[in-house]
């Protein structure tokens, strides 16, 4: 594994920089302007030419378009993604002042999917009963089917309203996180869970299980203690690739649940085309989701010893 980290290492760099590069020409293709926006007029009205031109040259909005690539890709290689046309402040600040509320419900929203899709694959393939193992092979087709903002509403109506068991918005307190967080892990546990169960089906049907019943092990030590070990690498595959969704999934899951994170701060940036702050979530997203990815490509000889020493899983953009 240790020859591959170079590589891999190298195709992160890559991702960054196809996701920077793509987030420039798509923001900067987009209709509008953010000056403007920013100015709160039009040109020839209450704002003036000089004003534009000013405010342009400020944040080198008037220089080539390919001068402004180069300018921002070399700052953004050093952690700097300018000011906020908006607000002046620092737009890397901005996005890592909101990251940690965002990590919060993300973190505890993926451990919840892990435990959701991991309780659904291995009760439905362990127990004998036939109607329950059907029930919980039907709840990730309907789980991954349900719109969060959707979920995020109807838990509010129940849990809070209803219940009044957590609080329905806001950002403080553990309470708060728990609501966004089964939100965020619905869907992506059901994609997990179905993934898992296909996998330890699969197991148990490979001869070295028989093997192991034939010399005595029991029924549970076969499928927790081998067959679960193996099937879970394309589940682990699959959650490295999710957790970026999950970053991503917040946006929405923020503005459902009024809390403070990048969910808010990208709604607000998209709504004032905003370009450094939105290349700033975009790279800080990528970056979330290479370093995610590259972690459990390290894991995988963890789980399965005869993968030391090779390449074992997929580039780190999840291709």
């Amino acid at each position: 594994m240790t020859n591959g980290v170079p590589r891999r290492l190298a195709q992160a760099v890559v991702v960054l920089w196809a996701a920077f590069t793509l987030s420039f020409v798509i923001l900067y293709l987009l209709p509008g302007d953010a000056v403007l926006a920013k100015l709160g007029g039009e040109a020839g009205t209450t704002v003036t030419a000089e004003d534009i031109a000013r405010e342009r040259a400020a944040y080198g909005l008037d220089d080539p378009i390919v001068l402004q690539y180069g300018k921002r890709l070399l700052a953004a290689a050093q952690g700097d993604f300018g000011r906020s046309i908006a607000t002046g402040e620092d737009a890397t600040e901005l996005v890592l002042n909101a990251l940690p509320s965002t990590l919060a419900i993300t973190g505890l929203g993926l451990v919840f999917a892990i435990v959701f899709g991991g309780a659904i694959a291995i009760v439905g393939t362990y127990t004998r009963s036939r109607w329950l193992s059907q029930l919980l092979a039907a709840m990730p087709p309907l789980g991954n089917s349900l719109p969060p903002f959707w979920v995020g509403l109807l838990l509010i109506q129940v849990f809070s309203f209803q219940l009044g068991l957590v609080p329905a918005m806001g950002s403080d307190g553990f309470a708060t996180l728990v609501l966004p967080a089964v939100t965020l892990a619905i869907p992506t546990g059901a994609i997990i869970g179905q993934v898992l169960a296909k996998s330890l089906r699969t197991q148990l049907t490979e001869p070295y299980i028989e093997v192991v019943l034939a010399k005595g092990a029991s029924r549970a030590r076969v499928h927790w203690g081998h067959a679960l070990r193996n099937a879970a690498l394309p589940a682990l595959t699959l959650v490295g690739v999710l957790a970026g969704n999950l970053l991503a999934g917040s946006v929405i899951t923020e503005s459902v649940f009024s809390r403070d994170g990048i969910g808010r701060v990208t709604a607000s940036a998209v709504t004032a085309q905003d370009i450094p702050v939105v290349q700033a979530v975009i790279v800080l997203a990528a970056l979330f989701f290479v370093l995610i990815n590259l972690a459990v490509d390290l894991l995988y000889p963890v789980l399965d010893p005869r993968l030391s020493g090779r390449v074992t899983a997929k580039a780190v953009s999840g291709v």
